[in-house]
């Protein structure tokens, strides 16, 4: 006999997503216009945090990518669970579980480079999304043919492997325990194995090798709609967000012990970096189920539901439509009374609001992106 609850779909978990593909459909924006014009110290601070650091170390911005890959992990014991409880074997889920990952590379091709519109030569194919897909599907593959306990095994397995294998495989020309943009084990690696360029040219911040850390990120999104997913009447909603609070709290320690042997850094995602991305992320998510769900605070989340429903489709949408054209010919006219400090920031509003209702156009007629 299980001890999960039904599946349902977290409103709490729609909203994170919301929030969290907002800061890079424009909201971001906001701070770094606001530094600009006003020369505020408080939103100096925070475009600061809007922008990635060089190498190693930590911004709030590193943080959008991987709650995204955590937040694909949280679903799926809400997505797969319900079904394998029902008795539907592994072997008819997988297929759906590869298409995802296939259609997810596919579309982070054509995100980076275009319809039949980039050289062969020139194509670059690691991307986010192609992240996200490959790391979300073997995380998923592990979720359906290991148990509880395995699942741990592979976490840990997953980070000291990467650890061990970055600190002493010896890079020609370099030797061993580099982490350098032009000398460590991931990059070289990639350069050998990947067509195409890579985004740095010696380095691909989506690379291949880096994808493997990856999957332990989506593995704590796992742990983490496991235990969402059991019943209330085994652990209560309050249990569940103390929790979750506790998991974050361990993982930014541990993370921030490990970053003396192993730094944190986004472009290699190194262990560290999954641990404190993860931490941060368990975080939110214990914050969001506490206000939506536990205490039933509601009436403010429709803005990022409305994103956080299509969010595939708010991350490609920005190539192919022009939404500051359309901005600006709705509201440039009405902006250019203001001050030039109100005008810019007015600009930034304008292109959000013109996104978000056509979002919203999409939510309300029930058009949703499914991969």
């Amino acid at each position: 006999m299980k001890d999960s609850a039904p599946s349902q779909r977290l409103l709490s978990l729609d909203t994170l997503r919301g929030f969290d593909m907002f800061w890079i459909s424009g909201g971001e924006e906001i701070f770094h216009v606001l530094a600009k014009v006003t020369g505020w110290s408080w939103a100096i601070f925070l475009a600061h945090q809007f922008t990635h650091p060089d190498w190693n170390g930590f911004r709030a911005y590193d943080l959008i990518f991987p709650t995204f890959l955590f937040m694909a992990g949280v679903s799926t014991p809400f997505s797969l669970g319900s079904r394998l409880e029902k008795g539907v074997p592994p072997s008819q889920l997988i297929r759906k579980v590869i298409q995802r990952g296939i259609i997810l590379v596919i579309l982070g091709i054509i995100y980076n480079n275009g319809l039949f519109e980039t050289e062969w030569s020139q194509m670059r194919y690691p991307s986010v999304l192609a992240r996200i897909g490959l790391a979300g599907m073997f995380a998923q593959i592990i979720y359906l043919y290991f148990g509880f306990r395995a699942r741990w095994i592979w976490f840990g397995g997953l980070l000291i492997g990467y650890y061990l294998f970055m600190m002493f495989y010896p890079v020609p020309g370099c030797g061993a325990g580099f982490l350098t943009i032009d000398c460590n084990p991931a990059s070289y690696i990639d350069k050998m194995l990947i067509p195409g360029r890579l985004h740095l040219t010696i380095h691909d911040p989506e690379g291949l090798v880096s994808t493997i850390p990856a999957i332990a990120t989506g593995l704590m999104g796992i742990f983490a709609g496991e235990l969402l997913r059991t019943s209330h009447e085994i652990i209560s909603q309050k249990s569940k967000v103390i929790y979750l609070v506790f998991a974050g709290i361990v993982s930014l320690l541990v993370c921030l012990v490990w970053d003396h042997f192993f730094p944190i850094n986004k472009n290699l995602w190194t262990s560290s970096f999954v641990l404190c991305a993860g931490g941060f992320s368990t975080l939110l998510l214990a914050l969001f189920y506490w206000v939506v769900d536990v205490l039933n605070y509601r009436k403010w989340v429709l803005f990022f539901v409305v994103i956080g429903m299509n969010s595939i489709v708010i991350y490609m949408v920005g190539r192919f439509i022009d939404f500051g054209y359309t901005s600006r010919a709705l509201f440039g006219g009405l902006l250019s009374y203001l001050p030039h400090g109100a005008e810019a920031v007015g600009e930034v509003i304008a292109f959000i609001a013109v996104q978000w209702a056509f979002m919203y156009l999409l939510y309300r007629n029930k058009l949703f992106l499914k991969v």
